[in-house]
């Protein structure tokens, strides 16, 4: 038998298990070893909460492969709870170190899946017993003994993000209250404000109890002090506030890093050194829409290049052109989900930012069922390709982001979206899909047939000292719930017959409910001359997800 290339792979779970199993196909006579420092080898990190929850009950499950199955299946060898310490660039070795006994190991190839971990602060009281992170199958177990053995009532999650948010379900699933801190305006912080807004309702409508814009600076034995002097009981404590990539040995080895902070990789995956890629959590990436080197820890691109990596260490000449960064989150029975850039991004890039929001059930309205569906798309005003969208609700969220994910990839246009053909039938959605709604929206803001502006502008203009006029044409009984302090009401089947009660010379701004009886009262009012007028996207639902707004209420 000839003599194999030498491939060393150090990490086993998404990225590193995946660019073994692909180097094993490219090629049937490469001698491939994984290292992995932990003991378990390719599992599902991202079904931990859910073995937490007991939606998943059998932690079998959660072991996708041993090394033994991986050396049957692939003539794989995984070296276990076995830590790559140093790297010898120039004789293309590593030296590894397992119960404290090390050795050398030589590679041709070498890639690097180290991953990342979740970041742990230093506070008082921290590495107290009852503390804990989500990221290994050894966390899990402990926390899941922990809950079983000592029975905690009351639970606080650090950090409002996916993990977190998992894993405040889980302990509701298991009987505790539970507090969630963080430090940002909004949980999920990474979508924009009106979305982290709902999801903050999901939560308490479940009853957890929500406190952002404040830290937590101690762990005491049973409740943790916050930045603002408050204490909250806490049998138990979930730091969940960030992942941090593994840099330790890539450092040490002198192989460069990017300006996210992330490993510096090239469109094939490899590093600044000859003969060494990474892939995973680690390392940076372009994000596709913005063209700038991010970090996107998240396990669909940490397969995706790890698959890359392989194939590139073994001769071939793929390219990653880098993620968009899609993402999803169960939050009890609602879903929130994004893909490319959120609208607070993409202005801060100086992208010129045109956005349309709509509040619609997620399939035929007369069909019995029907939940509301938040959907936000952001586009360039200037090309009009779709920059990024979100969404929130109870259904029919996943379909729609990843419908927008793939658009973005394809690079396509509010227009484009506004002509895609997508299946209809009442139970699943309109005969205009709220997809084709939200482009149908913007394309009327561009091309001035009813110009758009969003909440959170209002709330800024309103602020200055020439404010616009609001007009509200929602019904009576609408408004008797709560309106903006010195609106204008007028409802919309009203609009033609009290054109002298709406002044020509002030701006206007329309609102109704979430916008469509806006749109017809804004052409009414263009048709009848009015020049400084704009429909309030996402209407008074999207003002009330704003907050801070004038509103007054009955």
């Amino acid at each position: 038998m000839r003599m194999g290339t030498r491939i060393v792979v150090v990490g086993g779970v998404a990225a590193g298990a995946t660019a073994a199993a692909r180097a094993r196909r490219v090629d049937e006579h490469a001698d491939i070893t994984i290292v992995e420092r932990g003991p378990y080898l390719s599992y599902a990190n991202c079904g931990l909460p859910y073995f937490i929850s007991g939606d998943l009950n059998d932690r079998a499950k959660l072991l996708l492969q041993t090394p033994e199955g991986f050396d049957r299946r692939y003539r794989i060898k995984a070296l276990m709870q076995t830590e790559v310490v140093a790297i010898d660039r120039a004789a293309r070795r590593v030296q590894v170190r397992r119960a404290g006994v090390d050795s050398w190991l030589d590679y041709d190839k070498l890639i690097l899946a180290q991953g990342g971990s979740p970041i742990m602060p230093a506070l008082p009281g921290a590495d107290a017993r009852h503390v804990f992170k989500l990221w290994t199958v050894p966390d899990m177990d402990r926390l899941h003994s922990f809950i079983a053995k000592e029975k905690p009532k009351t639970a606080v999650v650090v950090g409002g993000g996916f993990i977190g948010l998992e894993m405040v379900e889980a302990f509701r699933a298991r009987g505790l209250g539970v507090t969630v801190v963080e430090l940002q305006p909004t949980v999920m912080s990474v979508m924009d404000h009106e979305f982290g807004v709902q999801v903050e309702g999901e939560l308490r409508r479940n009853g957890v109890e929500v406190m952002t814009r404040v830290g937590v600076v101690a762990v005491r034995e049973k409740e943790v002090e916050l930045s603002d002097g408050r204490r909250v009981p806490a049998d138990l404590v979930l730091f969940s506030v960030g992942v941090k990539p593994e840099l330790t040995l890539a450092k040490s080895a002198g192989l460069a890093l990017g300006a996210s902070g992330g490993l510096l990789v090239d469109s094939h995956l490899r590093t600044s050194a000859p003969h060494i890629w990474a892939a995973g959590d680690m390392v940076e990436v372009t994000q596709k829409v913005s063209g700038r080197a991010v970090r996107i820890p998240l396990a669909g691109p940490a397969n995706r290049q790890g698959r890359i990596a392989a194939s590139n260490a073994l001769g071939e000449h793929q390219v990653y052109s880098g993620a968009l960064g899609s993402s999803v989150v169960k939050v009890f029975d609602a879903t929130a989900a994004m893909t490319g850039l959120s609208e607070q991004f993409a202005r801060t890039l100086g992208f010129n930012v045109g956005v349309a929001v709509i509040h619609k059930d997620h399939h035929a309205s007369a069909f019995p069922g029907g939940k509301e569906l938040s959907l936000k798309l952001v586009f360039d005003r200037h090309t009009r390709r779709l920059l990024g969208a979100q969404a929130f609700g109870h259904a029919g969220v996943d379909k729609r982001i990843d419908v927008l994910a793939t658009a973005l990839q394809g690079k396509l246009t509010i227009d484009d979206l506004a002509e895609l053909d997508l299946a209809y039938s009442p139970p699943y959605s309109s005969a205009n899909d709220p997809i084709n709604l939200a482009a149908f929206i913007a394309q009327n803001d561009l091309s001035g047939f009813s110009p758009l502006v969003t909440a959170g502008q209002l709330k800024a203009e309103l602020e200055t000292q020439t404010p616009p006029l609001v007009l509200d044409v929602r019904t009576a009984k609408e408004r008797a719930l709560g309106f903006i302090d010195g609106s204008l009401h007028v409802p919309v089947d009203e609009v033609r017959a009290s054109l002298e009660r709406i002044p020509r010379d002030r701006r206007l701004v329309v609102h109704c409910r979430s916008g469509f009886r806006a749109h017809l009262a804004v052409r009414t009012l263009i048709e009848n001359g009015y020049l400084d007028v704009r429909n309030l996207t996402g209407g008074w639902v999207s003002l009330e997800l704003e907050g801070g707004l004038p509103i007054r209420r009955p």
